[in-house]
């Protein structure tokens, strides 16, 4: 085989395992959402199936004729990285908001075997290339370094360009049909090679017609997010605004005042208890959502004004087709990651700061930390109040850091929750809790008339008594955050 042609195959099927390597993370995210374990399986996964792609796919060229190897292991490959969309499908819809171990499993099933026998390719072109064991080693080294270059482009075309430009299923088809395209063309032009069997055509053919057979858990997807909305049977005018594996933003069309989830409630006492209904604020947004608070000021508190650090364009644009949103000189959209956007805000501007960042159930480590929590007091006027969003179940773990973590930059913090939420560890307990700092002393008694008077018995923990709660907890910074690991989910069942 010429050296030009063994090189070219074995760039692209390395290249191939890490777009595949790239996109399971979107492809897994309405199922099992984004968190460190879903990559810490992904990663996983691939490299077992490229350490035993290797070790099987060399014992297999030294046994079998590596000519006839590489057209069939090309077009398994590709009919395998077809499969990935409608496994992941089948198995993630009984699996949502899995465990670390069904994630696990979910990953292997679908994404072991394409990197395996995609794998396994290198190590048949690097027999077909040693004309000598005096060779051995150039040849070894130069096929390993350029799978590597494959590995490295795949990954950053995929991550920098693809996924952006493109929505993750038709890529997979795309990069499946291309393997198995190669594949044929590789047993035709080796013509002493056997060719294709009818039961490798079939499979490839099966594989492609069942990636189109399940349904799309996704209407909209961006770099970020696999987003839809549903309409609320219950209320007509609501709307639903699902993130991945949550329901993360409610949106009456007929009644921007209306604040339907309990945490959003919670933001409407505060501001209560900030400022009396009608009076103007100026409040900056982390995290965008659906836009249900800059809209509900806009609404409650005219001449209001928003600023929102919104990392995914498309929320912005599902918001102003499909939720009512009407952007305005009220409010500004800033639209990149909040801890970079941040910075560019002017500083004692604002009367509150919103925090309602999430990916998957957990607020983004880098939105959690003390150095963050300083540029958003930077932001803040000498009284203002941050007032932040967050889920923990069990032995809230996370939110007892968060808590230690406000109290090392703020003077004056408390924390509202329902009910019962902060009694000792058991199964189910927690849920969402509404955390509030602010240099200056907070209007705990004016947030809890504003709650009564919603006809709620919410839980309102004074500094001491949220400081309490906390326990000594670990205070969280950009050298030491681990939130997937504080955070407890909702226990299954």
């Amino acid at each position: 085989m010429p050296r030009s042609i063994a090189s070219a195959l074995v760039f692209f099927s390395s290249a191939a395992v890490l777009v595949l390597e790239i996109l399971a993370a979107r492809l897994l995210a309405p199922y099992v959402g984004v968190t460190l374990e879903v990559y810490t399986a992904i990663i996983g996964v691939i490299l077992a199936g490229i350490a035993v792609g290797s070790w099987l796919g060399g014992k297999a060229a030294d046994r079998l004729d590596a000519r006839s190897m590489l057209g069939p292991l090309l077009v398994v490959g590709g009919a395998l990285a077809f499969l990935t969309i409608p496994l992941v499908d089948a198995l993630g819809s009984g699996m949502r908001g899995a465990s670390a171990a069904t994630t696990t499993l979910i990953t292997f099933l679908a994404f072991f075997a394409p990197a395996a026998v995609l794998t396994a390719v290198t190590p048949a072109i690097i027999t077909l290339q040693l004309d000598s064991l005096d060779e051995t080693g150039r040849v070894v080294g130069r096929l390993s370094a350029i799978g590597t270059a494959g590995a490295i482009v795949g990954t950053f075309v995929t991550g920098f360009l693809l996924v952006a430009a493109a929505p993750t299923r038709p890529v997979i088809r795309i990069l499946a049909v291309l393997l198995i395209l190669t594949g044929v063309a590789v047993v035709v032009w080796l013509r002493g090679a056997e060719p294709l069997s009818a039961g490798t055509i079939v499979v490839a053919v099966l594989a492609a017609a069942g990636s189109f057979a399940g349904s799309h858990p996704c209407e909209h997807e961006s770099a970020y997010f696999c987003a839809f909305v549903r309409e609320d049977p219950d209320r007509p005018s609501g709307r639903e605004l699902w993130l991945d594996t949550l329901r993360h933003s409610y949106v009456d069309l007929d009644d921007p005042a209306h604040l339907e989830f309990t945490y959003t409630q919670w933001f409407g006492d505060v501001l209560a208890g900030v400022a009396p209904v009608g009076e103007p604020l100026s409040v900056l947004h982390i995290g965008g959502g659906g836009f249900t608070m800059p809209v509900y000021l806009r609404e409650t508190r005219p001449g209001s004004t928003s600023t929102v650090l919104e990392v995914d364009a498309l929320l912005l644009e599902l918001a102003t087709t499909e939720l009512g949103f009407d952007p305005g000189d009220d409010v500004e959209v800033l639209t990149s990651d909040a801890r970079l956007t941040i910075g560019r805000v002017d500083a004692d501007a604002y009367d509150v700061a919103i925090g309602d960042a999430f990916g998957g159930v957990a607020v983004p480590w880098h939105l959690t930390t003390v150095e963050f929590l300083t540029a958003v007091d930077r932001a803040l006027t000498d009284d203002g109040v941050y007032v932040m969003n967050l889920i923990d179940y069990g032995p809230r773990r996370l939110l007892r850091a968060e808590l230690a973590t406000l109290d090392a930059v703020f003077d004056h913090l408390a924390v509202l929750g329902r009910d019962g939420s902060f009694g000792p560890q058991r199964r189910g307990i927690g849920g969402n809790y509404v955390l509030l700092a602010s240099q200056q002393p907070l209007p705990l008694q004016a947030i809890g008339d504003a709650n009564r008077r919603r006809g709620r018995t919410d839980v309102l923990l004074d500094h001491d008594q949220a400081l309490e709660f906390a326990g000594g907890a670990m205070v969280l910074t950009d050298d030491h955050a681990p939130v997937d690991q504080l955070l407890t989910p909702l226990p299954d069942g």
